[in-house]
């Protein structure tokens, strides 16, 4: 799934990073306004400026991190670690390409869908400055493919699946796991069109490379998935897809 450098040409490969860039920023803008809160703080003002009439100090605001936000960090962290050993486990593909796990609707489900593309985004940069897997040219699509089609796409095709259930739990790991089955199949297919688009190779030559071997990936990913939430809703483990109080809009 990792597109490497020489796969894209640069107007494709600019074209998706700039979408990246707008996605996350986008991201951290959600997530920023959950984390943290205003608080007041007085500062006092030095002795050499004249006083007003304000007296000696005065009222201003800086941003605190909130309890909602520290525990939230932990849990990103946390999943971050998990999907970034998952994902170092490479199958390979054809032509310099590879298959792995995505863990993108896992990410989306326990954490949030903008918490997982920060998430899928800051491992996948990792993987490209310090593993070399994946290309730095190619970051931008890797990035869209995995972190805003993936795990965003995939979150909102599970909303959708369950959007009529009476009672969502019922459905969960079923829709769960059928919605991170489709994430690693709809990116394997958008890394091919992409490539394709490149002129890198034919469409007919890399879409069904990527596609069979993604499907059965996505059997793999929407298992682990099921597996995971399964453990986690023994241990009463508080999962974002049930957090009736949201701490923003999505």
């Amino acid at each position: 799934m990792h597109i490497p450098d020489g796969f894209l040409n640069n107007d494709t490969a600019g074209s998706l990073m700039g979408a990246a860039v707008v996605a996350v920023g986008f991201a951290i803008k959600k997530v920023r306004s959950a984390f943290l809160e205003k608080v007041p703080v007085l500062k006092a003002r030095l002795a050499t400026f004249p006083d007003f009439g304000g007296g000696g100090s005065e009222m201003s605001f800086q941003n605190k991190l909130t309890k909602y936000g520290k525990e939230k960090m932990w849990k990103m962290a946390t999943i971050g670690s998990l999907i970034f050993s998952a994902q170092m486990v490479n199958f390979p593909v054809s032509n310099g390409t590879s298959g792995h796990l995505l863990g993108g609707v896992l990410a989306a489900l326990i954490l949030g869908p903008f918490e997982a593309i920060l998430v899928m985004a800051a491992v996948l940069s990792v993987q490209s400055f310090a593993f070399g897997d994946g290309g730095l040219l190619a970051l931008g699509a890797n990035i869209f493919n995995m972190a805003v089609f993936g795990a965003l796409g995939g979150y909102y095709y599970f909303k959708f699946l369950t959007k009529n259930a009476k009672d969502i739990k019922k459905v969960f790991l079923k829709s769960a796991f059928v919605a991170a089955w489709l994430s690693v199949v709809f990116a394997a297919i958008a890394t091919s069109i992409e490539i394709a688009l490149s002129g890198t190779k034919a469409l007919a030559v890399v879409l069904p490379a990527m596609t069979l071997t993604h499907i059965a990936i996505g059997f793999m990913e929407g298992v682990i998935t099921v597996v995971i939430l399964s453990i986690l809703i023994k241990k009463n483990y508080k999962l974002e897809i049930f957090n009736k109080e949201k701490a923003y809009e999505e």
